[in-house]
């Protein structure tokens, strides 16, 4: 059956009003592409929480949720390109504090800032980090170590993923709190230094939590103390650095951010969308086997954490004298 004119010109006004619905605001993630864009390799503990999370997105989105890794210059590629994408490809971020709060602070010109260019959504994950030693090292708690260490002050190189990370930073921390004078090798990412620290050719490593403890609990390397708070539950038999005497404790996380340019409605769909996925038991079993302690947050209690975060490690980056 044919259309009347009217009924014609009323399905073009109903496509029409739909169209524009559809190019203004949040309705066009249904049925499209979302990509988290995560500024390391796969296998480290942000590529991870970024899969995770995609996972549980694109039922609640009716949106396909891709991960690209666009690795280089320690991260700071990624923040560098993300914000300049068209606002219609909806692309986000999920970084660290590297190139987010510590790039920013080290480098002059890093084609990006923070606040003008991203909009936080939600914390995804949190980690502390762990300092650990290689079998050629001969203790098996952090006692010992420091007398291995005032022993052998010839042979000490602290291993960390990469240099002017958070990992890099914890370890100065470490080092003027033994007031044991200890060189930092900074290596290309979380595998290449666990297989050093493996094979004996650096003794010490601090690195992240979640990216040490597969290997100390197949006993190829040993974590001595943890910068968190409270013991992990997973490593129930590794101390704080609280319970070993140092005054030392530190965290790192992994937060979701949105380009400025990403209409506000849309943006705010997405973290509403991430606060439900985090929120949901299935989902945070499936990151607690992952071996990462998930957040989930809105964005105004992610903006206070940033803030808090950024006033506690601000000046000890400044005090480093680093320069990258």
């Amino acid at each position: 059956m044919g259309w009347t004119r009217r009924q014609a010109v009323a399905g073009m006004a109903a496509w029409a009003a739909a169209a524009a619905g559809h190019a203004q605001g949040p309705a066009d993630i249904e049925g499209g592409t979302l990509r988290i864009v995560v500024p390391y390799p796969p296998g480290g503990g942000t590529d991870r929480a970024a899969r995770l999370l995609a996972d549980a997105l694109q039922p609640l989105l009716g949106a396909t949720v891709i991960v690209e890794n666009r690795v280089g210059a320690g991260g700071r590629l990624a923040v560098q390109q993300v914000h300049k994408e068209p606002a219609a490809r909806n692309v986000l971020l999920l970084a660290n504090p590297a190139p987010m709060l510590v790039a920013p602070l080290l480098v002059k010109e890093d084609g990006y800032d923070v606040a003008r260019d991203y909009r936080a959504l939600s914390e995804v994950t949190r980690y502390a980090f762990g300092v650990a030693v290689g079998p050629a090292v001969p203790v098996k708690e952090f006692g010992p170590l420091r007398g291995w260490m005032q022993a052998n002050r010839d042979k000490i190189t602290v291993g960390v993923p990469a240099t002017g990370s958070l990992p890099h930073f914890f370890a100065l921390m470490l080092a003027q709190q033994l007031g044991i004078e200890m060189p930092v090798a900074g290596y290309r990412g979380s595998a290449p230094l666990a297989n050093d620290l493996m094979g004996g050719h650096v003794p010490l490593a601090v690195d992240t939590i979640d990216a040490l403890e597969p290997l100390h609990k197949a006993g190829k390397l040993r974590i001595l103390a943890n910068s968190a708070e409270r013991r992990s539950t997973t490593l129930a038999d590794v101390p704080t650095f609280k319970e070993v005497g140092l005054k030392l404790s530190a965290v790192g996380w992994n937060v979701l951010y949105a380009p400025s340019a990403m209409p506000p409605e849309r943006a705010a769909r997405i973290g509403d969308a991430v606060h439900r996925a985090l929120s949901d038991p299935a989902v945070r079993s499936r990151f607690a086997t992952a071996e990462l302690e998930v957040i989930g947050s809105t964005p105004a209690d992610t903006q206070k954490m940033l803030a808090g975060y950024a006033a506690q490690w601000t000046p000890v980056i400044q005090a480093s004298g680093i320069k990258m």
